[in-house]
């Protein structure tokens, strides 16, 4: 008897979960006009340190498992609603991905200790923060879009940048909550706001009834950011060229 409540409640935290995240993927795509897709998900393979799930992508030795896009590509994300509410009915455990750049906003990700300490950091600083993507291993801020030949021109300003400081920019993505990926869940350290307004729990909402988008959250620019985060990887055990997320 106990087994088969256990299975119960197992059950209908799945649909919980799967039904969070639908609406989450909604919310980005059809509110805030963020391009998402699902994510290649997880298998019951450990990583390689004998912790965490494997990726569900054929390569055993995956960087990112579960939290990268395979099946469909990065090219397929949408801010088409019935796209996307396709996607997430048919496979609600998929990781919720962003596909950066564009109109979309980019982001800087780094080991977990060294975005906690940029985060200290920038508070410090009365520097005002956008979302903040949290996974056990890496912290990525999400930041308003730009251009590569930006980030060349910023990067070109600095004697080093750490390797483990990454940039998701045009071509590129990021995991959302709230997702599951090999390392654990995925939350918001930050939660997103709107423009002109102080964060509070995240309320994923869809369009409005007249089908106008809802503002999406406030973005700060990367150059506001970029020497914080550049300190406090650089701080921190880099923790090699291994992504890792």
């Amino acid at each position: 008897m106990r087994e088969i409540l256990g299975r119960r409640r197992r059950l209908r935290l799945r649909r919980k979960e799967g039904a969070a995240r639908l609406d989450a993927a909604l919310t980005f795509a059809t509110a805030w006009q963020w391009p998402v897709l699902p994510g290649a998900g997880t298998a019951p393979a450990a990583l390689r340190d004998g912790r965490g799930l494997g990726c569900a992508c054929p390569d055993p030795d995956c960087a990112v498992p579960g939290a990268h896009p395979f099946d469909p590509g990065l090219l397929a994300a949408t801010t088409d609603e019935r796209m996307v509410r396709w996607w997430w009915t048919n496979r609600p455990a998929a990781p919720v991905m962003l596909a950066t750049g564009g109109r979309a906003p980019c982001a800087v990700s780094l080991p977990a200790l060294a975005g906690a300490r940029a985060l200290v950091a920038l508070d410090r600083m009365g520097m005002r923060l956008g979302p903040v993507v949290a996974t056990p291993t890496r912290w990525s801020l999400l930041v308003a879009p730009y251009t590569l030949e930006r980030l060349g021109e910023l990067l070109y300003s600095k004697d080093w940048v750490p390797s483990s400081l990454r940039f998701h920019g045009e071509g590129g993505y990021l995991v959302l909550p709230p997702s599951e990926i090999g390392t654990g869940q995925v939350r918001w350290e930050r939660v997103p706001a709107p423009p002109a307004a102080r964060p509070s729990p995240p309320v994923f909402r869809r369009a409005s009834a007249k089908g106008a988008p809802v503002a999406a959250p406030w973005l700060p620019d990367v150059e506001a950011v970029l020497d914080a985060l550049v300190a406090a990887s650089t701080s921190a055990p880099d923790g090699g060229s291994r992504l890792a997320y």
